[in-house]
């Protein structure tokens, strides 16, 4: 006997868990993605006619729209069990107005895959919301608006092949800045005094803060000499102590950003593995006796907000495993930003009783890992705060004052269950000196100390730091950029087209990646505003609220790009890079021109003559007898240095030889 209704999930995985809870009496099939999108080659949208977007189905997805139709037939009622949220929303509209027509279609919702949230969520199907619908199509018609009108420019201007993104953009001129304020950065000398004091058998630190009540402002060796000499002829006496107590409270639970941003700082997972090993922890785990289940909530979210059965879960599970001081009065409550989707929960547990050791050996290492990230931040951020005793103490010796601290835990609270120290390497540095500050002996006012010896250091102002996935997520989250689904594909594309390298998990932007951010920056300096990415942003969320217009929106953003479009089609014309470089076939001069992997060298003739070659490190290839230069190439796996010998000579290398 036929099953009597159909259920639609976008991938294989989802499906298969969700089939495993409902059962026979439902067919579950997948998607395997997007079927139906604007066309790949023509611009899809017809903007004389209120922006009118014409989609179609994708290739390679027409099987799979055929297979879903046929599917269909003999099915009483279509449940489409997308995402939940604007993209799940839009996508089973989609299916539902091409696939479905004149068939009884309504829509669930779950955000987490569980026996209960799913079954729950089949016992009340709604319709579909045609305002979130309508944010995702005025979202997608914007950005190809940007990106079916600036790519051609980047290629009359610079390359065939190249790309540009509404939000994308904005990120790449972001890494771009950062680098050249890393490149033109001046560093300036400055000195540090600290002194070893004792106290008894106690050693401690104590740093030089104020010279005569100024700041000890040090900035030669010859200054720090002449201090030290003049300090180690004073008395040190301890002239105030104080005691102080401070909370240091829980984080919030993990929304898509934060968790992308802990992931890096403690795992070092990049953006788009934090997205995909999530997926899985969310779509279905096979964990033995019980089956295939989700163990986290949905992934992509900008709500802090926790159900209330799973905050009464949690506060039952810290009472028993930790004891009652380690459970706040009332449950902890976290601050929604503007526009965040409430209906959708915070990254957790789908059941706190799971617990990462228990569910070890049915993990990848990378999915346990990720998990226990996930369980124990969560778990913490409904605990109390830690409490410390800080002491702070002030030494003078003359017109000398120095500074120490030390801080002792009172009450580990939350910090039981989670560390938020993080593994960033500029907080290395930060992390030694405040196990330097925790070693402090009792300080009374009045106390003569001895002085063991001076330590004067040397140091150098630090340009800011290149961006990482986690710093990148998070200025753009801070600046009202992107949304919690975009961050890891902007990051992706980004690499993928050569705009930017990650070097060991930090951005460097490519020299193609500045000549594409500086021809946007100059011609649509609008489109590369920060200030005005996140109000397009936030005016593509008013319209999810119903408060504004889809149209009003593409209207208003459209008349100013298309003056700056018209202005930048008249105006942008091809540099040409001459060299003294003759072609090897006709003789005729080299020329610099840009491809998708960088810089190389083509015949001034193309394309009479289509001879070209790669422009050398000015590197020998270490290979004996070889005299080929290295050359950069690029792989799937990333970028290498390889003979310009090559088939001849195949040595490669990660790095340049010295």
């Amino acid at each position: 006997m036929p099953a009597k209704d159909l259920v639609i999930v976008e991938s294989p995985t989802k499906a298969k868990t969700i089939g495993k809870i409902l059962g026979d009496k439902f067919t579950v099939l997948s998607t395997m993605g997007h079927i139906i999108d604007l066309p790949a080659k023509k611009l899809g949208v017809d903007v004389e006619d209120g922006f009118k977007p014409s989609y179609v189905v994708l290739a390679g997805r027409k099987k799979v729209l055929t297979d879903l139709k046929k599917e269909s037939k003999e099915k009483k009622t279509i449940y489409v069990a997308t995402d939940p949220d604007r993209e799940g929303e839009a996508i089973g509209w989609q299916i539902k107005d091409t696939a479905f027509k004149g068939k009884k279609v309504v829509r669930v919702e779950f955000h987490e895959i569980t026996p209960a949230a799913v079954e729950n969520a089949f016992k009340h199907p709604r319709e579909f919301d045609m305002k979130m619908i309508e944010a995702q199509a005025g979202r997608r018609i914007l950005d190809r608006l940007v990106g079916y009108f600036l790519s051609p420019l980047l290629w009359k201007k610079i390359a065939r092949g190249l790309s540009a993104g509404r939000v994308q953009s904005v990120a790449l001129r972001l890494i771009v800045e950062r680098e050249r304020q890393i490149t033109n950065f001046i560093p300036k000398e400055y000195w540090d005094i600290e002194a070893e004091l004792k106290k008894g058998d106690s050693i401690f630190t104590a740093k030089l803060n104020k010279i005569a009540d100024k700041d000890a402002d040090i900035k030669s060796k010859a200054d720090a000499d002449n201090l030290v000499a003049d300090i180690s002829k004073k008395q040190f006496k301890v002239s105030e102590v104080k005691k102080s107590q401070k909370n240091r409270y829980p984080s919030a639970p993990f929304i898509t950003s934060t968790m992308q941003q802990e992931a890096f700082n403690k795992l070092r997972f990049n953006a788009a593995k934090t997205m995909m090993i999530a997926q899985q922890l969310y779509e279905g785990i096979d964990i033995g006796g019980a089956g295939q289940i989700g163990l986290i909530t949905y992934m992509r979210t900008d709500s802090p907000r926790v159900a209330p059965e799973a905050i009464k879960e949690v506060r039952s599970f810290i009472s028993k495993e930790f004891g009652k001081e380690y459970l706040p009065d009332e449950p902890n409550v976290y601050k929604v930003k503007k526009h965040a989707q409430e209906a959708h929960e915070a990254i957790r547990p789908t059941f706190i009783s799971k617990s990462p050791e228990g569910l070890k050996d049915h993990l990848t290492p990378e999915q346990y890992k990720l998990y226990c990230l996930i369980y124990n931040r969560f778990m913490a951020s409904q605990m109390t705060p830690a409490k410390n005793e800080v002491t702070s103490v002030t030494i003078t010796a003359d017109k000398y004052k120095f500074n120490a601290s030390g801080t002792r835990v009172v009450f580990d609270g939350f910090t039981r269950a989670y560390s938020d120290i993080n593994a960033e390497e500029e907080d290395i540095e930060a992390k030694e000196k405040e196990q330097k500050e925790k070693m402090l002996p009792i300080l009374n006012e009045g106390d003569i100390l001895g002085l063991e010896k001076l330590l004067p250091s040397q140091h150098f102002t630090k340009p800011p730091p290149r961006f990482s996935d986690s710093s990148l997520v998070k200025a753009l989250e801070e600046a009202g950029i992107g949304r919690p689904s975009t961050y890891a594909p902007i990051l992706q594309t980004l690499i993928m087209r050569n705009y930017v390298r990650r070097i060991k998990g930090y951005f460097s932007a490519t020299e193609l990646g500045m000549t594409v951010s500086d021809m946007l920056v100059e011609y649509f300096p609008k489109i590369m505003d920060i200030k005005f990415t996140a109000l397009m942003e936030e005016e593509l969320d008013e319209i999810e609220e119903g408060n504004l217009e889809r149209n009003k929106v593409l209207t208003d953003f459209y008349a100013p790009f298309k003056e700056s479009l018209d202005y930048a089609q008249a105006n942008i014309k091809k540099e040409v890079v001459t060299t003294d470089q003759i072609c090897e076939k006709c003789n005729k001069p080299m020329v610099i021109k840009w491809g998708r992997k960088g810089k190389f060298l083509s015949c001034s003739d193309y394309p009479v003559c289509k001879f070209a070659k790669s422009i050398t490190s000015g590197v020998k290839c270490p290979q004996e007898g070889c005299g080929g230069e290295l050359v950069e190439r690029r792989s799937k796996r990333g970028f290498f240095y390889g003979c310009s010998n090559y088939p001849k000579c195949t040595f490669t290398s990660r790095t340049l030889p010295e």
